[in-house]
């Protein structure tokens, strides 16, 4: 059954699913987690680290990935 029928043939009225995790209030919208307006209690420096790692660790993920493919090639 859609949203809907569910609401009006069994009473059902399911709000926006919502969760804190770490004093940080998330709600699932449009498919994806977003955190609710003035929510957010880290600081930009936190952020901008976090970040910078994030890059680091994507990077070094895709020259592993370069090497496996190059390992590959030799093998074959």
């Amino acid at each position: 059954l859609d949203r809907s029928t569910r609401e009006i043939e069994l009473g059902l009225e399911y709000g926006i699913p919502t969760m804190n995790l770490a004093g940080q209030s998330l709600k699932f919208e449009n498919g994806q987690w977003v955190a609710e307006s003035g929510s957010f209690t880290g600081d930009r420096r936190e952020m901008q680290r976090l970040r910078k790692r994030n890059q680091q660790l994507e990077e070094e993920n895709n020259l592993l990935r370069l090497k496996v493919d190059i390992l590959l090639d030799m093998v074959s």
